[in-house]
């Protein structure tokens, strides 16, 4: 299963920045264990719901530290016993644009 998230402060440092607050949020993906992709505007973790939703949550926690509210948004792909889909669903993309296309 596939977990894309979003969590930050709603309120930014004096330089109008969330990005340490995401940061703080981000070790505690990394110390999961866990295979997870960043990207610009979203965390991706892949794993089941009982080992995902507990760093969905720590995460969140971590975010807290930095102001007294948080916002979180959170997407799922339920796929049950398919793993490796991290990187597997983007593969597949990339092999269809290679090809040539079909008429």
């Amino acid at each position: 299963m596939l977990f894309a998230f979003s969590v930050a402060p709603t309120t930014a440092d004096e330089t109008g920045s969330v990005s340490a607050a995401v940061a703080d949020a981000l070790r505690v993906v990394r110390d999961s264990g866990l295979p997870h992709e960043l990207s610009s505007m979203f965390t991706t973790i892949e794993g089941e719901w009982d080992e995902v939703m507990p760093v969905i949550k720590a995460a969140c926690d971590a975010v807290a530290a930095h102001g007294p509210r948080v916002s979180l948004v959170l997407k799922a792909d339920l796929r049950p016993g398919h793993t490796g889909q991290l990187a597997a669903k983007v593969e597949k993309v990339n092999a269809l644009l290679a090809a040539p296309p079909s008429s």
